[in-house]
């Protein structure tokens, strides 16, 4: 009796949840059915219904056929995008959202545009502030670059900083700012203007972007860095001054291979517009990074200016195969400066490890091999593309860098022999005092240059897709970018910025930017505290690394470096 009454019981129960079941299901249907007038799909239901009704009325009235015609296009066409969301699988929210989501992405793709021309205040905008590019601008174009009622700076915030005026100040010095670069061994010593282009390969650049450049160089009479992607034809076609940076790819100076060819180095070397030869170790915007460009995109004009054959991925290795060693670089270096008749030659890195700069001090006092100038790069800097942990957290800011590699040089009694150039978002008088107040004695400048051929910072660098011309390989977006007037703003804007910084050495009671010192500047450290630069830099004595220093900074990584290995002795 008990079985048939637990039977009677589940079978009432089943019977219950069929009952149960049958609004559930018939309430799922109808959700189903009303899922097109649901906010979600509506647009997608509006276009279909509208196409539909159009193309009705458009067969019923044949003589109004042809006005609809293009309304039944468009609405057509949407509802075949909207159908088109729904199947495919690679976008949730387009599934979700037919037709209506793409506004999403289209707002998602104007987003930096709208930010920067709407939202941005003058002192807000990465990596240029809105005020820094407007000053490049104003003075490339030779136009009023003064600002009135008072500065937007928030003086009292941590990390402001002054540069210190004199109540004597000097008269305006009348020559254009100029340093010797060569050291004992260099033949052709290079008389450098102290604002210079900074590396910026063709490739990266388009030709006519090229071309105005290397010709505001030569009006100007500053120098152009051609970059590691080799010298070409739109270098030399202006005649302005070239430094030659060699990478690892030894473009324009290598073998099938990839190795080093020394026969073609000397060959273009030894051009006369060739004023330098730089190897670049490392660059800020991704040290230790290689790179690849596939084949596909391995033109007959590049293939030629970088000596690397078609059909093949164009590649640069992460590290050298010419040295291996600190004592070998500086072997390397000294070939490079013999090969090239005697000219300055030097190398550009961003500093990485303490251990393997001092290492190559070290290398450098072994041998007896000095380079005539050293190039300092900023992980701030960076004018194409790189991953972004590479970009925003690997190697050591421009500021720390030069104030590492001024102090090394102090400490090995070599500083008097070498050169320092800084880069990293240097585009201002103010940039360049400050870089030289704490080690460096020139200065290079990339993106501050593309500013001045109208760059404006829409950050599609690597998309080959750029507004103004400056940074792509097509040609119907290169020709926008008129040579002729755009020389002179690339002269303007070099001629502007010295004369800017004549304005601030002379207000500080100096002569030369060469006089400037870490007494010069000060930081806010807080709301209430503030240090001069020579107490954030403190310098070394001369040969105190030699000596043996207990500096903090130095004192390990001088004990782990090796001229015979980049490898730390633990």
């Amino acid at each position: 009796m008990g079985i048939v009454a637990d039977d009677t019981k589940t079978q009432n129960s089943s019977q219950h949840s069929a009952h149960k079941r049958l609004p559930l299901a018939e309430e799922g249907i109808m959700e189903t059915l009303l899922l097109p007038f649901s906010p979600r799909f509506i647009v997608l239901t509006i276009c279909a219904v509208v196409t539909a009704l159009l193309i009705g009325i458009g067969i019923a009235d044949r003589k109004i056929f042809d006005i609809l015609l293009v309304p039944i296009l468009i609405f057509g066409a949407l509802t075949l995008l909207g159908v088109r969301d729904l199947l495919q699988k690679s976008h949730a929210v387009l599934r979700n959202y037919p037709i209506s989501a793409h506004i999403r992405f289209l707002l998602e793709e104007i987003r930096p545009e709208m930010r920067q021309y709407f939202f941005e205040s003058e002192k807000d905008g990465m990596p240029f502030s809105r005020d820094t590019r407007a000053v490049v601008y104003q003075r490339a174009k030779m136009e009023l670059d003064k600002r009135p009622f008072g500065t937007q700076e928030d003086v009292y915030r941590q990390g402001y900083e002054w540069m210190h005026h004199s109540v004597s100040p000097k008269a305006h010095a009348a020559e254009k700012f100029r340093i010797s670069i060569g050291g004992p061994d260099c033949k052709e010593p290079y008389s450098a203007s102290v604002f210079n282009i900074s590396a910026m390969s063709f490739g990266a650049l388009s030709p006519n972007a090229v071309r105005a450049l290397n010709a505001g160089a030569r009006k100007g009479g500053f120098a152009h860095d051609t970059g590691e992607g080799g010298v070409s034809p739109y270098h030399r076609e202006m005649g302005g001054d070239i430094i030659w940076e060699i990478g690892s790819g030894y473009f324009g100076c290598r073998h099938l291979d990839g190795s080093f060819d020394p026969e073609a180095f000397a060959r273009v070397a030894g051009d006369d517009q060739i004023k330098m030869v730089e190897l670049k170790v490392s660059q800020g915007a991704k040290p230790g990074h290689g790179g690849v460009l596939p084949a596909a995109k391995v033109s007959e004009e590049i293939s030629k200016i970088r000596g690397v054959a078609m059909g093949e991925d164009c590649i640069s290795p992460a590290s050298h195969r010419a040295f291996s060693t600190p004592v070998g670089m500086m072997q390397f270096i000294a070939e490079m400066r013999r090969l090239s008749g005697g000219k300055p030659a030097g190398f550009k890195l961003c500093i990485g490890h303490p251990w393997e700069f001092l290492a190559i001090c070290k290398a450098m006092l072994q041998t007896g091999i000095y380079p005539d100038f050293i190039v300092v790069d900023g992980n701030e800097g960076g004018t194409g593309a790189a991953p972004l942990e590479f970009m925003d957290h690997l190697g050591m800011p421009m500021r720390e860098g030069v104030n590492f590699v001024h102090n090394a040089l102090i400490g090995i009694n070599a500083r008097d022999r070498i050169k320092i150039g800084a880069s990293g978002k240097i585009a201002t008088a103010f940039d360049m005092a400050r870089a030289m107040a704490i080690g460096a004695d020139y200065c290079n400048s990339a993106r501050g240059f593309m500013f001045s051929l109208g760059c404006i910072q829409s950050l599609s660098c690597h998309t080959d897709r750029c507004p103004t011309g400056v940074a792509t390989q097509d040609p119907t977006r290169a020709r926008a970018l008129y040579v002729p007037l755009k020389l002179d703003r690339v002269h303007n804007y070099h001629h502007a910025t010295l004369h800017s910084l004549t304005e601030l050495i002379a207000a500080a009671g100096l002569e030369h930017p060469q006089q400037l010192r870490p007494i010069h500047f000060t930081q806010r450290t807080s709301t209430t505290d503030v240090k001069s630069f020579a107490q954030l830099y403190p310098v070394l004595r001369p040969g105190e690394l030699l000596d043996g220093t207990d500096d903090p900074r130095f004192r390990d990584a001088w004990r782990m470096a090796q001229a015979e290995t980049f490898q730390p002795a633990l």
